[in-house]
């Protein structure tokens, strides 16, 4: 798998898998590759307390009983819906989860509004359809359908970008365990094996673009990702994250953990002026989440290491940040300017360290986008 861009998590972590499968002695519902018990280890990592002969690496940082929650609801009859901030981990838990119970984290439907209801349930292969007629096998199943016959999980992503009517596709899927192909005169359902469930997400930011029904919300157990705030927490996630940039690059390039936390602190600085200001107009449209803060910093890692820099320095980092989140202009920039002057130059004068070079490199770029 190392010739792919991103390989799948059960892919990625095949290894883990394999060794936690082997000494997984705990009872497993259904068709599930491990215990609740081990998901919840694969996910957040183990301790000292676990007493394994080898190490689990924490692969989603947050709150525990986010976990947990999940994990039970897949192991019930309801299907998952993670719901949250954008860049709160929503995507990464989901594949986490699937990776984790049946070993294929693969059968996701993303929704658009171009999403249909064949890619929810199933369509045809034409030139099969013209030449032998409809049958099971010129009927190309979707991932949700090929989830349900070999008892694994499928995916929704961003169910809430996808319209009514391909929303409600999933309540008879979800409440009955079964898709009717009514163009067939025989074996004309697909039922659900045990094992089968579905994990959706939905960006809490999109309410009111497609808001679910009544019916397909009883069909779902809400788990709410909180956004992290616990400013160790997320330096351990965008650490986590550079390490495997760095990794994949194959780059040898220090993170200083005085410029990580500079950026932490920007980001935080940030979302406080943005929860006190007046209108959206005096905000930036960045929703300044972790993956953001992940962004930025690839994108001053890459540039240090492309561009002649041996080292990632505060100018690089400023440069960064301001290019990665001047999306409106001349707006965002505006605000950006307001914060450099009003709270990194008086912190550079007090603290000194790398604030000084960090004002410097954002009053550059600033000056070069205006």
């Amino acid at each position: 798998m190392s010739d792919l861009l991103r390989a799948p998590a059960e892919h990625k972590y095949a290894d883990e898998l394999d060794w936690l499968e082997s000494i997984d002695t705990g009872p497993k519902p259904f068709a599930w590759r491990l215990s609740p018990k081990t998901v919840r280890l694969f996910v957040l990592g183990s301790d000292r307390s676990d007493g394994l002969e080898r190490e689990i690496a924490q692969k989603w940082f947050g709150d525990r009983s986010v976990v947990e929650r999940a994990i039970v609801t897949l192991a019930s009859d309801r299907g998952l819906l993670l719901i949250g901030d954008p860049g709160t981990g929503k995507s990464w838990l989901a594949e986490l989860l699937a990776a984790a119970i049946s070993r294929n984290s693969t059968l996701v439907v993303q929704g658009t509004a171009g999403t249909t209801e064949d890619q929810i349930k199933y369509s045809w292969n034409v030139s099969m359809v013209i030449a032998k007629g409809q049958s099971r096998e010129s009927m190309i199943p979707s991932p949700i359908m090929t989830a349900m016959e070999t008892g694994a999980i499928g995916r929704f992503e961003e169910l809430t970008r996808s319209t009514s009517d391909v929303q409600d596709a999933l309540i008879s899927i979800l409440s009955e365990k079964y898709v009717s192909v009514p163009e067939l005169d025989s074996d004309n359902i697909v039922f659900a094996k045990p094992g089968f469930s579905v994990i959706a997400t939905a960006n809490s930011r999109d309410r009111g673009v497609n808001d679910l029904s009544s019916a397909l919300k009883r069909r779902f157990n809400f788990v709410r990702i909180p956004v992290v705030t616990n400013k160790k927490s997320e330096a351990e996630i965008v650490r986590f994250r550079t390490e495997e940039l760095l990794r994949r690059h194959s780059i040898e390039l220090d993170v200083p953990p005085t410029l990580l936390d500079v950026l932490l602190r920007s980001f935080a600085d940030l979302r406080a002026a943005a929860v006190s200001a007046g209108s959206d107009d005096e905000k930036l449209e960045s929703a300044l989440s972790t993956a953001e803060q992940i962004g930025v910093l690839e994108d001053a890692i890459l540039h240090s290491n492309f561009f002649g820099e041996t080292a990632l320095t505060a100018r690089t980092l400023a440069s960064s940040l301001v290019g990665s989140l001047a999306r409106r202009q001349p707006e965002d920039l505006a605000i950006l300017n307001k914060y450099l002057h009003g709270v990194v130059e008086p912190r550079s004068k007090d603290e000194g360290g790398e604030w000084p070079e960090f004002l410097d490199g954002g009053r550059d770029t600033i000056a070069t986008l205006s």
